[in-house]
């Protein structure tokens, strides 16, 4: 009897996660059939991908910025002492193409979009509009889920290559300025020792990685129940959602390529 209570708390957790990786799963299906035949709404579609990518940017270009110069300043210091400069931008651009970039942008991108994105949805499911949306035979799934998941999936990947970009420049502008590395060392370290696919490997991931951070904030934003009250915990679930869906998508891309 005295393990009754924790283990009928550990079953209704399970309970709770299987109902939501379940609905998440059947609301991927609903999207994908209402994308047969795609018929999406051009405007919902613009607007998501400016509030969503556009406005982005700024936060990502500072977060890759300091990445990447953060990167620098890991490795430096050893491979000076070694006296393998020629690696340094190895060292860092490899950290920041096939790992940190992607996970670190992906996090920002579900903590400011798909927060927003679940609260937007979830007032209005509390206030209604979806069911007025339905009385008028408008499929709320094709008007407004399909737009917002694409969006997000697309600005992601896009984000993706500006924060590459700008992490190398950043690790580069490091380099030079704190470690006294020449930007030629730096330069001829990225292009010789980097290859296309550790870049290829972090657009997969973005890929996957606005897939998971598009349908969950979707599912609890369509799923919310409760009022204002409600709202606000269905932003808390699906940061929380996005962020293990991340970092266990991480490590199962990983794994299976390498």
């Amino acid at each position: 009897m005295i393990f009754r209570r924790p283990v009928e708390a550990v079953g209704a957790g399970t309970v709770r996660v299987a109902e939501e990786v379940g609905g998440i799963l059947v609301l991927s299906a609903q999207v994908v059939r209402a994308c047969i035949p795609p018929r999406i709404d051009r405007r919902e579609l613009v607007r998501s991908f400016h509030k969503m990518g556009n406005r982005s940017v700024p936060i990502v270009v500072l977060t890759a910025f300091f990445t990447g110069g953060l990167m620098t300043l890991q490795t430096g210091p050893f491979v000076k002492q070694l006296g393998a400069t020629a690696l340094a931008g190895w060292g860092a651009g490899y950290a920041v193409l096939r790992e940190i970039g992607p996970i670190l942008i992906a996090l920002m991108f579900s903590g400011r979009v798909g927060a927003n994105n679940t609260a937007e949805l979830a007032t209005m499911t509390v206030t209604e509009q979806l069911d007025g949306l339905r009385a008028l035979a408008i499929d709320p799934i094709r008007f407004l889920v399909v737009p917002r998941v694409i969006a997000m999936m697309v600005m992601l990947v896009a984000l993706t290559v500006i924060g590459d970009l700008v992490a190398l420049v950043g690790a580069s502008v490091v380099g030079r300025w704190l470690l006294d590395i020449e930007w030629s060392t730096m330069f001829h370290s990225f292009a010789d020792n980097l290859k296309p696919y550790d870049f290829l490997h972090g657009i997969y991931k973005s890929i996957a990685f606005g897939a998971a951070i598009a349908m969950s904030s979707c599912y609890f934003g369509v799923t919310v129940r409760g009022g204002a009250v409600g709202v606000g915990r269905a932003v808390n679930a699906a940061v929380v959602a996005a962020a293990v869906s991340i970092m266990l998508l991480d490590f199962f891309i990983t794994y299976l390529t390498g």
